[in-house]
């Protein structure tokens, strides 16, 4: 590959860092997961089995984000994922003792509940979608920005704390 075009291109997907909000990627990913369950086979489980495990899912989903944005506020630092640089705290409690985004492992599993309302796994395709752009375009950038700030104490929690579990 030209060395031009691979310049254009990097700069190109930086272009797309802290740009879309998170909830906003959850929700398109979330329209095309939907599209994708349209095809394929169905689940092997139980309807109700499915069912109990969207609402387990649905619901752990709703308190970690309820939970996570808690602690954010309880250290009154900001909540806005497109602007990590004014945050004001390392969040190291509730959730964050055990995962480093748990307000995105929240949109997640609520991912998760609604393929599995669905009933077809085609669309957990939207969800690994969610994944993938939520770590290259969100979470690797604002892991960037907090250890510019914060240093050393940040170091200590990224290594001491997991990415997503």
């Amino acid at each position: 590959m030209d060395w031009r075009w691979q310049t254009w291109f990097f700069i190109q997907m930086n272009l797309l860092e802290h740009t879309v909000p998170p909830p906003l990627a959850a929700l398109a990913c979330a329209g095309l997961g939907w599209l994708a369950s349209a095809y394929g086979p169905a689940w092997p489980l139980p309807e109700s089995l499915r069912l109990a495990l969207a609402g387990l899912c649905l619901l752990a989903g709703l308190l970690l984000d309820g939970w996570s944005l808690w602690n954010f506020r309880r250290q009154r630092t900001t909540v806005n994922p497109l602007a990590p640089g004014r945050a004001s705290a390392v969040v190291q409690s509730g959730p964050y003792r055990f995962t480093r985004n748990p307000m995105y492992l929240g949109m997640a599993l609520l991912l998760l509940a609604l393929c599995l309302w669905r009933g077809q796994p085609l669309g957990l395709l939207g969800l690994a979608l969610f994944v993938a752009y939520i770590t290259r375009f969100q979470i690797l950038p604002e892991e960037r920005a907090l250890l510019a700030k914060f240093g050393a104490p940040y170091a200590e929690y990224l290594r001491r704390v997991r990415r997503w579990l």
